[in-house]
């Protein structure tokens, strides 16, 4: 065991203010599992009554009828103040540390749906969730002990930018080649993905704002910048919506949260690590753990998408 880490209260980052962002992000992964649960249940409802597959994508008709769906109001309210809760923890802790946390939402949506549906979920499938939460909670763990949030200078934000553009731009490509055949997992994916921009961005737009109220800072060229950031924000937002309720349409609640709690703050975190250096003081022991415990919890998506009993019966 490396000496560095035998005290582990010398190793914690964290300041005392920075840890109230984890029981914030606790509430918005339980907001963010019911909002998911009673939201699978509108888009089920709406194909039931209203007909058509949405499983290849939502038109505007089916999204007028999910307008009227009291079940999927209703999540969609909870997922917005899951979102409010989110934001709240980002904006006081790194993302490292509060972005995975979200894995919780699917140990609750997983014994939710096995409840509703009467499906009980088999040995594969409990493995692949305890993959899914268990790499992530080493990731938390490790990420407490070395993540630190540190100044975004523009041209860190302008990298965030051009990627987002880039996959933005990719993803949309794909949905028009593959829509009529792709599985639950790509519209999985796609959202996980673009959600893991939308918390990296919300956090450089808070802290930017935070940056302004304190300094009293007037515009500057960098404010143009956070503006991109809003536009891309509601951008990746909008289309990652879109994928979560197509994916609602072709896979059980539980998977798409799946996805969403280990793609999302995967992709987060990579960006956290890789662009803005929340992670420049940790040892080379602990980029391997984070990578190996990142491939355990994709590994678990991709294991409970394949056995899920849902998805077979």
């Amino acid at each position: 065991m490396p000496p560095d880490i035998l005290d582990l209260t010398d190793q914690i980052s964290l300041t005392p203010s920075q840890a109230v962002g984890i029981p914030l992000a606790l509430i918005g992964a339980i907001l963010l599992s019911l909002g998911a649960q009673f939201q699978h249940r509108g888009v089920a409802r709406m194909e039931k009554f209203h007909g058509g597959e949405a499983s290849s994508g939502l038109d505007f008709a089916q999204i007028r009828a999910l307008l009227a769906r009291p079940s999927w109001v209703i999540g969609t309210a909870f997922l917005g103040f899951a979102i409010v809760f989110q934001l709240s923890s980002l904006a006081i802790a790194p993302i490292m540390v509060v972005q995975p946390l979200g894995a919780v939402a699917l140990v609750m949506t997983a014994i939710m749906n096995s409840r509703l549906t009467k499906i009980r979920l088999d040995a594969i499938s409990i493995r692949a969730i305890v993959m899914c939460v268990g790499g992530v909670g080493v990731f938390v763990a490790l990420a407490a002990m070395f993540a630190k949030s540190t100044p975004i200078a523009a041209r860190e934000l302008s990298i965030v930018l051009i990627v987002l553009v880039i996959v933005l731009a990719g993803w949309i490509v794909l949905f028009m080649i593959f829509r009529k055949n792709a599985s639950p997992v790509f519209y999985i994916l796609g959202a996980g993905m673009l959600f893991g921009f939308v918390a990296t961005l919300a956090k450089v737009v808070i802290d930017r704002i935070k940056t302004i109220v304190i300094l009293g800072l007037g515009f500057e060229s960098t404010d143009l910048l956070t503006v991109l950031c809003i536009v891309g924000l509601i951008a990746a937002s909008l289309l990652g919506s879109y994928f979560v309720q197509t994916a609602y349409a072709s896979g059980p609640p539980d998977l798409v949260v799946a996805g969403l709690t280990v793609v999302d703050p995967l992709v987060a975190v990579s960006v956290g690590i890789i662009v803005l250096g929340e992670a420049s003081d940790a040892p080379l022991w602990a980029v391997i753990a984070f990578v190996i415990t990142g491939a355990i919890a994709i590994w678990g998506v991709f294991l409970l998408s394949k056995h899920h009993p849902q998805l077979k019966s």
